[in-house]
């Protein structure tokens, strides 16, 4: 669905998006993330054809975005970070109006509206004028506008910003049922949501991409995942050396409690498990052992290992 090769943008001796390359193939919901300022937003207006790119190529169902953009927007149902709405008119008035500038005849345009207000939710609030809503139905009616033409594609940037926990719920759900009939590009920092929403996720930081592949495989892949913590009461010292002696530690970071209990972070390599050894440890020294549990990542920390600056 698309295919984007050594796409770049420059504004003049800065690059916002640096020779980058991605696919996202039909049926997929992919999440598009990275810290601010990564180019997240400068490459989905260059998908979109709102930026021209200064090199490289990419295409939207097989449209080239560049040299047959309005055939490849008319494949794409863009909804920006800050949605554009006319305060002034009826949220079905409003889908009407974007209908027939999308090029909708008379009757596809009353069937998609309805279409839409229905899959959306805005059933409710059709009559309603749009500056009388709240945040979470004007993400909603701007989702509906990038909806009313029924595009093969969905581009969706920040859908949930400045949502409550309940609307965000809302929009997820919706999200995923869309991803049923639609392709699903989202950018988002709400990594939770892309762990439960998206099939697939793309990393992008200082205008390249820093990694593409299901948050499963990232998780596991990742250094961060080689986390034990253990709380045992003893001598904070001989603890730790005794633990750095095993075989794929690599640190032991011990945090002091109360009433002689010591807290040991212990960062092993990836895919290695101590838990056992440490039981045993504890046993055989006759230290007392009140937890151990090994951190499971979540996309959280691969986004900050693949991104962080230190």
């Amino acid at each position: 669905m698309i295919e984007v090769h050594q796409l770049t943008k420059r504004y003049a001796r800065h690059s916002a998006v640096n020779e980058i390359s991605f696919s996202v193939e039909r049926g997929e919901i992919v999440g598009f993330l990275g810290p601010n300022g990564a180019g997240k937003t400068t490459t989905l207006r260059m998908l979109t054809g709102f930026l021209p790119p200064s090199s490289g190529t990419a295409r939207v169902a097989g449209f080239d975005i560049f040299r047959q953009s309005l055939a490849a927007r008319r494949k794409i149902g863009y909804m920006p970070e800050n949605v554009p709405l006319y305060d002034d008119m009826r949220v079905r008035e409003y889908l009407k109006f974007r209908a027939q500038i999308k090029g909708l005849g008379r009757s596809d345009t009353r069937r998609r509206v309805a279409n839409v207000i229905d899959s959306c939710g805005l059933e409710s609030v059709r009559r309603k004028m749009i500056k009388t809503l709240s945040k979470g139905f004007r993400q909603r009616v701007g989702l509906a506008d990038a909806l009313v033409h029924d595009p093969e594609l969905l581009i969706l940037d920040e859908p949930t910003n400045g949502l409550d926990p309940n609307q965000i719920r809302q929009i997820r759900e919706l999200i995923c049922q869309l991803g049923q009939s639609h392709t699903v590009l989202i950018s988002t920092h709400i990594l939770h949501e892309v762990e439960m929403t998206c099939n697939r996720v793309i990393i992008i930081d200082n205008g390249k991409i820093k990694a593409a592949d299901t948050p499963a495989n990232l998780t596991q892949r990742m250094r961060a995942a080689g986390r034990v913590q253990v709380e045992i009461q003893a001598d904070s010292a001989v603890v730790a050396a005794a633990l750095n002696r095993f075989e794929h530690v690599k640190k032991v970071t011990p945090e002091p409690l109360d009433d002689g209990w010591t807290r040991f972070m212990v960062w092993v390599d990836s895919g290695s498990d101590p838990r056992e050894q440490i039981a045993s440890l504890a046993a055989q020294y006759g230290w007392p052992l009140r937890s151990l549990f090994r951190h499971v990542a979540t996309l959280e920390d691969v986004f900050v290992e693949l991104t962080r600056r230190d």
